[in-house]
């Protein structure tokens, strides 16, 4: 019985007679279009701008190319890997293809192919081409298709405004970063003179950095100086953008509060030792999304474990690291925040428990563990209220 949200296989019958199937290797200067035409013994393959209207026209022609052999032409089913300009093309919304061609599109399937779920040769130095990958994919493809499980899987294509709501919050991490490496390259530059302890994220740091003085007493070098001005106003300005994207934030949870992953925000921040960053975080990138089960949610997080056995050999080579990178980052972060916050919650004693005699890295090994049981966790209560065991809330305010 297919499972609920099963991307592993097509839940449509497939006429191969009367659909027309093509898979497209994109890449940022053209795209290698190859099809199976029913009437066709040749599979054809053409080289396009990346341009959707000129994709429609191939389309359209193989279509009508397949009728002129006698064939009843019902279904075109499209293909392509996820990737820089992949999801995109999917004619849903006010997508480029939807609105240009919105009449051609209309029976035009377009499914998008998750890259690692297509099996490649194991060669050292195997051959690699578009002609080549492209056959890959329509043989993965066609399987898929015919319903044929674990032939390559399908990724779930988010709303246009699932994926705007997660803007804010990649781009703050992205400020975060660079406010990082600015504060980084300029205690080095401070450090070559021998001045230390110095921290550029004060309020004061320009009036402080105008008074500083090398070990022997003399002021910093002109040119040195004029770039650590430049790299200060850089991080003023960074920590204006972040400080803005936080206050919007809040606006919106405040003024609709119902709206979007806004409830499951709301309801994670009412958990002690969780802040409307990491709940913004769990909300949009991991929650919203229609995970089956608890073994998913930890997938998608990232936090399974990769095992490697073959005949007696039993070994764990680590994190598996397919999922999400910010969902497994801020887990593992707020593993660590929740034995702080959480003492009593039967996860943290759960925790340590199991690590009261360990040693050496076996509590790094176990808050991963820790990490995966709290995702899980925080799932269940954000989609079905089940609060965890023993986890204080925040009053509600």
């Amino acid at each position: 019985m297919p499972q609920a949200n099963d991307l592993s296989r097509c839940l449509t019958a497939l006429d191969q007679d009367s659909t027309v199937i093509a898979v497209i290797e994109m890449s940022q200067a053209s795209w290698l279009v190859a099809g199976i035409v029913p009437g066709i013994e040749r599979h054809p393959a053409k080289k396009l701008e990346p341009d959707p209207a000129a994709l429609l026209r191939l389309l359209q022609r193989w279509r009508a190319e397949a009728e002129r052999t006698g064939r009843q032409i019902s279904r075109i089913a499209v293909a392509f890997e996820a990737g820089r300009d992949g999801v995109w093309l999917v004619p849903h919304g006010t997508s480029p293809w939807a609105e240009g061609s919105r009449r051609r599109a209309r029976d035009v399937e377009a499914e998008v192919i998750h890259p690692n779920s297509i099996a490649v040769s194991r060669e050292h130095r195997r051959a690699k081409t578009d002609r080549l990958d492209t056959a890959l994919l329509k043989r993965a493809f066609l399987g898929w298709l015919r319903g044929e499980p674990d032939h390559c899987q399908m990724i779930a294509i988010p709303s246009l405004e699932e994926e705007d709501a997660k803007r804010p919050g990649r781009e703050r991490d992205a400020l975060v970063g660079e406010r990082t490496r600015i504060i980084n390259r300029f205690k080095s530059t401070l450090a070559w003179l021998g001045i230390r302890g110095f921290k550029p994220n004060l309020r004061n740091a320009a009036a402080r950095l105008e008074a500083l003085r090398t070990p022997e007493g003399a002021p910093l070098p002109d040119n040195t100086l004029a770039e650590l001005r430049r790299e200060l106003a850089r991080l003023q300005l960074i920590a204006a953008q972040i400080r803005e994207i936080e206050k919007a934030r809040l606006e919106r949870l405040q003024q609709q509060p119902s709206t979007g992953a806004h409830p499951m925000i709301r309801v994670l921040a009412q958990v002690r030792g969780v802040g409307v960053e990491t709940a913004d975080m769990l909300a949009n990138e991991a929650f919203s999304r229609p995970l089956r089960d608890p073994r998913a949610v930890a997938r998608y997080g990232g936090l399974t474990g990769s095992p490697d056995e073959s005949g007696s050999r039993r070994r764990e080579k680590g994190l598996a690291r397919a999922g999400n990178a910010r969902v497994r980052r801020g887990m593992i972060q707020l593993a660590w925040r929740f034995l702080m916050f959480q003492k009593d919650s039967a996860l943290a004693r759960w925790y340590w428990r199991r690590t009261a005699e360990a040693r050496g890295g076996a509590r790094k090994t176990m808050i991963v563990a820790l990490a995966r049981k709290l995702l899980i966790g925080l799932w269940r209560l954000a989609t079905i209220g089940e609060i965890p065991e023993g986890v204080v809330l925040r009053p509600a305010s």
